[in-house]
């Protein structure tokens, strides 16, 4: 016959403290001509006394006593309420922005990522969540060095959730895309154009067991940014769900814009004619050699060594396109997160690039903000006489090469009959007295 003993022996409880005697405690088993069913009551018996061990196990404390004086001693409550009143300039250094819009950015979040107090602990305040996923963004530290300084544990900096208020801008109307044309029109003299196309590759850390999914061409693991810029630097339209290791080229096949622009559905404005000329031209978007060429996408002719009016529409279309370029440098140089690898999943760092984004777009949605924001010098800018181009601060970094680079450059790819068309008819709009301006000869010499 089976025999099954299961003993639990404890020390006596004169010669040591409860603590002790848990700690001590052990389950001692001795097994003879074991069936199956015996073996499956001493595996539920044993784990039975695992459990009630552990729940005598008190645990030493909830939150660590310099968390705990979150309240009092963070940066939130002394370095930060500090420069909010004796130096604002530094503290819109710290956290990229005013302290108004600090405040407007926690009342639309606050619905979001507020939480409510327990009877164990205090929650931490939605202005304080803000604030320390502000820095994050801005400094691009480590969880760790922002644990010691906000007095947060990095298990909740990590879960704080994506600060994306819909800041989105992206046209549903035709009439919202003509505007954003004639902005483009107006600021940098290129009409019919609905905004500028380009992407980057953010550098993360190799996931677990990923192979190559996100090995790109500079031999580093990424996601790719793609991005629609309007005339003021805003994104109309933001994409992060690309791998690295998909073909430059491919990018754009791979985002939801490529759909809505390929079967129609995206609202742009009826093909119209160019201001004095009789042949009605699509709207479009400008770009470079990194994507293929589509009826939508104008790209410049190709090689150095182009006719007169060829290396001015080339001129024209650069212009233009600087404004992508400029709006991803400008995000960069404000936050720093994109400027370093990322350590964090694919997941992780996407949702940081699409608040990223949308903080970026939020700091140029009003005038005082936009100001504070686009200080002077960041951006590239012209001279007013002879308009040659002044390079923005953004440019001057050289840490963020490794970390957020362009698209690879692909193929040259051939123009259908239509489309060189366009370009034609764009080329002669160009040397037109209604579509030159008086600085473009210059620029071709």
């Amino acid at each position: 016959s089976a025999t099954l003993r299961i003993e639990l022996s404890r020390p006596s409880s004169s010669e040591f403290t409860f603590d002790e005697r848990v700690n001590r405690s052990h389950c001692s088993v001795s097994v003879t001509n074991m069936s199956q069913q015996s073996l499956a009551a001493l595996v539920i018996a044993y784990s039975i006394l695992k459990r009630r061990r552990k729940s005598e196990q008190k645990r030493s404390c909830w939150v660590k006593p310099w968390i705990m004086q979150q309240s009092e001693f963070s940066a939130c409550s002394m370095l930060a309420k500090e420069l909010r009143i004796e130096d604002p300039l530094q503290f819109r250094n710290f956290v990229r922005m005013s302290s108004q819009q600090l405040q407007l950015m926690v009342e639309l979040l606050g619905p979001i990522i507020g939480k409510k107090d327990t009877k164990f602990r205090t929650a931490i305040s939605v202005h304080d969540r803000v604030m320390v996923t502000l820095r994050f963004l801005a400094s691009g530290d480590s969880y760790n060095s922002l644990q010691y300084l906000f007095r947060i544990p990095t298990c909740t900096i990590g879960s704080k959730g994506t600060i994306v208020q819909k800041y989105e801008v992206f046209p549903d109307t035709r009439e919202e895309w003509q505007r954003h044309a004639e902005a483009f029109n107006v600021q940098w003299n290129f009409p019919h154009c609905l905004g500028a196309l380009d992407g980057k590759h953010i550098v993360i850390q190799a996931p677990a067991n990923g192979g190559s999914h996100y090995f790109n061409y500079k031999g580093t693991h990424s996601i790719v940014l793609l991005g629609v810029a309007n005339a003021n630097y805003q994104f109309t339209y933001i994409d992060v769900r690309c791998n690295g290791r998909v073909s430059d080229g491919g990018v754009f096949q791979n985002c939801s814009l490529y759909d809505l622009l390929e079967n129609g559905s995206a609202s742009l404005p009826d093909h119209e004619p160019l201001p004095g000329r009789n042949m009605p031209v699509p709207h479009f978007f400008v770009a470079d050699d990194a994507f293929a060429i589509r009826s939508y996408i104008l790209k410049p002719y190709p090689f150095r060594d182009q006719p007169a009016p060829n290396r001015i529409f080339n001129y024209k279309l650069s212009r233009a396109r600087r404004i992508v370029e400029n709006a991803f440098g400008i995000m960069a140089n404000k936050f720093r997160v994109l400027r370093k690898p990322i350590n964090l999943s694919a997941d992780i760092t996407a949702n940081i690039v699409l608040a990223v984004c949308a903080l970026h777009n939020f700091l140029l949605s009003t005038r005082d903000s936009r100001e504070n924001y686009l200080t002077p010098g960041v951006a590239d800018s012209e001279h007013p006489e002879t308009h040659e181009i002044i390079p923005g601060n953004w440019r001057e970094d050289s840490t963020s090469g490794n970390s957020f680079f362009s698209l690879e450059r692909g193929k040259r790819d051939n123009y259908t009959t239509s489309q060189r068309d366009v370009r034609e008819e764009f080329k002669e709009y160009f040397m037109t007295p209604s579509g030159e301006v008086a600085w473009q000869y210059r620029h071709i010499v």
